[in-house]
């Protein structure tokens, strides 16, 4: 293009690669290696397929091999890409393999013996860029159920959402955060950004009230739920193969809209036995696909809120095509 194309020296050249055999990041490496100065990218390389390629692999790719790219800037601040990566998501209900590149959680983790001695003798032996470069410092305990509101809006303020909330935001989220630290026996930062963007405020058409389940024989299940609609306070019930499916079932019938079931996940967000579980799944509305996430320490919790959250996205989406038509 450079070659063939007159004036091109007064136009930027963008580049936007995908990553079906693996290349998306090679590729765009290539591209700026020959004069593109625009990749276009993506958080932890979401996309069409396989993927685009993961703005952090790139940016990190120019910063670590900056005298082979002759030393070219990229304005970013790579210490909030973990942070980002966490943040986009939970959002998006897309988990972040272990051994993704730079932000997975393995990205950093040594466990063979001969690695741990390399590490131990010389860090640069097995990593080519430091955790703290990309903000994976090692997450520590950093609460618990005797801490103070003004610790919890001093740590809110050291994780980055300083300018974030009202001071009536930030005591609903300490009521929440007493509730989760008298279940857990230690709140690590991860649960703490989790509680912050589950208690994000957004517009909610149906909002979780009460629920309850009991096992019977055979693994068969009993579930019943209390929700706020937008037709007042509902409630149902059903039976279905283990708690989690009689509850999803019982909000279903409360819901009352075909609505199916196309994936679902449930992972430990931290360490431990009372771990907060975050429950990520996929539903098919109208041959489109709605994403929804909830997070408790009890998985059946989460995941009827994620259900919940999902269907939430729904009545969304349908009242901005509501606006738009009008």
């Amino acid at each position: 293009i450079k070659e063939h194309t007159p004036g091109i020296e007064n136009a930027i050249i963008s580049v936007h690669c995908h990553d079906d055999l693996g290349l998306a990041n090679a590729n765009s490496l290539a591209a700026i290696e020959t004069g593109a100065r625009q990749v276009e990218c993506t958080v932890n390389g979401l996309g069409e397929r396989a993927g685009n390629v993961g703005i952090e692999e790139v940016v990190m790719s120019l910063k670590t091999r900056h005298d082979y790219f002759h030393d070219l800037q990229v304005n970013i601040d790579t210490k909030q890409f973990t942070k980002l990566s966490k943040l986009v998501s939970r959002l998006t209900g897309v988990a972040v393999p272990p051994n993704k590149a730079i932000v997975g959680s393995n990205a950093f983790a040594h466990e063979s013996g001969i690695h741990q001695h390399g590490m131990m003798s010389n860090p640069e032996t097995y990593e080519i860029m430091t955790p703290e470069s990309v903000g994976a410092e090692k997450t520590n305990i950093v609460l618990g159920k005797h801490s103070g509101r003004h610790a919890f809006e001093d740590h809110l303020k050291n994780l980055g959402f300083h300018q974030t909330f009202t001071e009536e935001k930030i005591n609903e989220l300490f009521a929440k955060f007493k509730d989760l630290a008298d279940k857990k026996k230690h709140v690590y930062d991860d649960d703490i950004i989790a509680l912050v963007v589950e208690h994000m405020d957004h517009k909610k058409a149906f909002e979780l009230v009460s629920q309850h389940y009991q096992l019977g024989e055979k693994g068969y299940a009993y579930a019943d739920v209390r929700l706020n609609t937008p037709d007042g306070e509902r409630a149902d019930a059903a039976v279905g193969d283990g708690p989690v499916d009689a509850s999803l079932k019982a909000v279903e019938r409360v819901v009352g809209m075909p609505i199916s079931l196309k994936d679902y996940q449930i992972r430990a967000i931290t360490a431990g036995k009372d771990a907060l579980g975050e429950a990520t799944l996929k539903v098919e509305y109208n041959g489109r696909i709605f994403h929804g996430r909830g997070i408790s320490t009890d998985i059946v919790k989460s995941s009827v809120n994620a259900y919940i959250n999902a269907v939430n996205s729904i009545f969304l989406a349908m009242e901005l095509e509501q606006q738009e038509e009008e």
